[in-house]
């Protein structure tokens, strides 16, 4: 393995040099699944750090120094699946579940924007209570009174919904696929499927949004196999994002008593997907810093160049639990803008002044 190894990362190499002309310019990607899944089983330390070494010269030559932050808002916890892993989940029932009023929604984007947030990321659960005029509501209304770029997060819709979504002015949409294993997806997204949620991703690009998907790492019956699947997707959809972060079980869910997932194999696949898709954002994810104390840190050094601080009011903050320990109910907007400056400053990053579009950025229609 060691001699595979070598050579995926040489031919990474040699790629990302002959990227350096700009995405204009881009040769076919020559990493095969099977280089793929050779970054990944790197297991001695001096792999692993070779790995984390090239992405982070990956993510300086072609994303800069900059970190981009984009303020959460968790504007509801209702949902209409029944994913395995999620604690959002319909057959929670000993979560208490909200919806924020409009009101809410545009001030605490109000405050993001005030604090230097440049993009504002709305989320929730599938809920399908919001109809699509609701949600260009919210889009037009933020817009309105910020200068902000806004991602939707809100799940699978209805194609000419996700039109009147982008007519709004929305920026971007953020879909995880979660998993590239059709049967592992269907076993733990009930009643839907892998192949519509790659549907709705290419629709989504087609309509002009910057498109984010990603997946979980650590999922029970997951392979490394699986996992270069997963980055071979994203990579074959031209994502703009990928989020990756830790399987953290939540006890409400069937899959309650598995372990979580390894911090050392996320930072293994945000690495190679960063050597794979030099221009795309890649956050530090919460649930990365939620696994590991120091876990965005480390994200960081592996070639993220994100970071999405919650915004949610605190009396919602706390009901938003896909997984335990998600959201720390004892620091505020304002602070946790602080928090993640002074994270950047440490590692001697800058913080993102502009909104952090993509190198390939079309913008919205007016609103």
């Amino acid at each position: 393995m060691r001699s595979q190894f070598l050579e995926a990362i040489e031919t990474a190499e040699s790629w990302l040099d002959q990227l350096k002309g700009g995405p204009g310019l881009s040769p076919t990607c020559p990493l095969g699944d099977h280089h793929i899944k050779a970054l990944l089983s790197a297991c001695d330390q001096e792999e692993i750090n070779t790995l984390i070494e090239t992405a982070d010269y990956a993510r300086k030559v072609f994303m800069g120094n900059q970190v981009h932050l984009r303020g959460i808002i968790e504007f509801s916890n209702h949902c209409a699946r029944n994913c395995w892993y999620c604690g959002l989940r319909r057959d929670n029932t000993c979560l208490r579940r909200y919806r924020m009023p409009l009101r809410d929604i545009v001030a605490a984007a109000r405050e993001g924007a005030k604090l230097g947030f440049k993009t504002i990321v709305l989320q929730s659960g599938d809920d399908l209570w919001y109809s699509a005029s609701m949600i260009r509501q919210m889009v037009e209304s933020i817009k309105q009174e910020v200068d902000v770029a806004i991602t939707l997060s809100i799940g699978e819709r209805e194609f000419s919904e996700y039109e009147e979504m982008r007519a709004a002015g929305a920026d971007r949409f953020l879909l995880k696929h979660e998993t590239a294993d059709p049967d592992l997806y269907a076993r733990l997204h009930p009643g839907m499927t892998l192949d519509g949620r790659v549907e709705r991703l290419k629709y989504l690009h087609r309509l002009g949004f910057q498109v984010g998907s990603g997946n979980i790492v650590g999922l029970p019956g997951q392979t490394i196999d699986v996992l270069a699947r997963d980055i071979c997707l994203m990579r074959d959809l031209d994502v703009e994002m990928a989020g990756i972060g830790p399987f953290i079980p939540h006890p409400a869910t069937p899959l309650a008593g598995y372990p979580p997932g390894d911090m050392m194999t996320v930072l293994k696949v945000l690495a190679t997907c960063r050597i794979v898709m030099p221009w795309a954002h890649l956050p530090a994810t919460t649930a990365c810093g939620t696994l590991d104390p120091n876990g965005r840190q480390k994200a960081l050094r592996a070639g993220a160049n994100v970071i999405m601080p919650d915004i949610t009011p605190a009396e919602y903050k706390a009901l938003y639990e896909i997984y335990p320990g998600k959201n720390r109910v004892d620091i505020d907007a304002a602070r946790g803008y602080q928090l993640a400056v002074e994270m950047i400053i440490s590692l001697g990053r800058e913080v993102g002044q502009g909104y952090g579009h993509s190198s390939r950025h079309r913008p919205a229609p007016a609103a």
